[in-house]
C-alpha cells in the first residue's frame, strides 16, 4: 500500500507550474489532495484535472496574505477531509530589478507572500499536523541558500524561508513534525518568459530569465514533485537541487568572497 493513501494534502499555489506537479504527484500517489490559489478557475480547473485523472481533490481559492482567507481555507480543509497530513508551502513570487533600486514598500510586499504567508499558513496547520507526525514542505529556491544579482528582494525572503524551516525542525522535529526544505533552481517551463522589471532599471536580459541566468540544467517539475514526496517518506531535512550547488554553498559559508566568486561565475 502506498504510503500516501488517503494522506491530505494541501498546496498552496497549486494550480499552475511548480505547485499544480506537485500536487499531480501527491494525487498519483493516492493522497488527497487540496488545492490553495488566487485566481478560481484556475484553482477549480486544477482540481478537476486531479478528480478526471481518478483522483480525490477540492480546490480553494484564497489569498494567504489575508489571514481571514487563511482561516477559512483551513476551516475547509478539516471540513472536507477531518485533518491534515500535509501542508507545501509552494506560493511565491520572484522579482528581477537592482537591489539599490529596490524599495522598501517593494520588499515589503514580497516579503508579505513569499514569506510571511508562509508563516500564516504553517501556524493554521501545525495544530493538525502534529497529531499525525504530518509533513511540512517549503519551497525555497537556491537563492535561499546563496544571493545572486538583479534579484532585488527575492533572496531576502528565501533566506528567511531557510531561516524558519531550521527553526521549525529544531523546536517541533521532537514533537514529530517533519519540515522539509526545498531548494531548487530553475524550473522548466513552458515558452519564453522574461520577468518584468520593477522599475527602470538596466539589467541584463539574461537575468530576466527564470532563475536570473544561473547557468543551471532547468528542472523538471514532476522529476521535483517525486523527489518531494521520497524525501518526506524519509523525512529528510533537504533537498538541493541540483545537488552539486551544496559545494558551492559549503565553499561559501567557509570563504565568502571565494563564494563571491563562484556566484559572479555561475549568473
Amino acid at each position: 500500500m502506498s504510503y500516501w493513501r488517503g494522506k491530505v494534502v494541501l498546496v498552496t499555489g497549486g494550480s499552475s507550474g511548480l505547485g499544480r506537479a506537485i500536487a499531480e504527484t501527491f494525487s498519483a500517489a493516492q493522497a488527497r489532495v487540496v488545492i490553495a490559489g488566487l485566481e478560481p478557475d484556475a484553482v477549480d480547473a486544477a482540481a478537476r484535472a486531479l478528480v478526471d485523472a481518478g483522483g480525490e481533490a477540492m480546490g480553494i481559492a484564497a489569498d494567504i496574505t489575508r489571514q481571514d482567507h487563511v482561516d477559512s481555507l483551513f476551516s475547509q480543509v478539516v471540513e472536507r477531509f477531518g485533518g491534515l497530513d500535509v501542508l507545501v508551502n509552494n506560493a511565491g513570487r520572484s522579482m528581477r530589478g537592482r537591489l539599490v533600486d529596490t524599495t522598501p514598500d517593494q520588499f515589503r510586499d514580497l516579503m508579505e507572500l513569499n514569506f510571511v504567508a508562509l508563516v500564516r499558513c504553517t501556524r493554521a496547520a501545525i495544530p493538525l499536523l502534529l497529531p499525525r507526525r504530518g509533513h511540512v514542505v517549503n519551497i525555497g529556491s537556491l537563492a535561499a541558500k546563496a544571493a545572486s544579482r538583479w534579484v532585488g528582494a527575492y533572496p531576502a525572503t528565501k533566506h528567511a524561508v531557510a531561516a524558519f524551516s531550521q527553526q521549525l525542525r529544531l523546536e517541533l522535529g521532537p514533537e514529530g513534525l517533519h519540515v522539509l526544505l526545498v531548494c531548487p533552481g530553475p524550473i522548466v517551463r513552458h515558452g519564453e518568459r522574461l520577468y518584468p522589471l520593477q522599475g527602470l532599471e538596466d539589467v541584463p536580459d539574461r537575468a530576466r530569465r527564470p532563475g536570473a541566468g544561473v547557468r543551471v540544467r532547468p528542472i523538471a517539475p514532476r522529476a521535483l514533485g517525486r523527489a518531494i514526496l521520497r524525501a518526506c517518506e524519509r523525512r529528510k531535512a533537504e533537498i538541493v537541487v541540483p545537488a552539486y550547488a551544496r559545494l558551492l554553498f559549503a565553499a561559501a559559508q567557509l570563504w565568502p568572497r571565494f563564494g563571491d566568486w563562484m556566484v559572479l561565475r555561475m549568473t
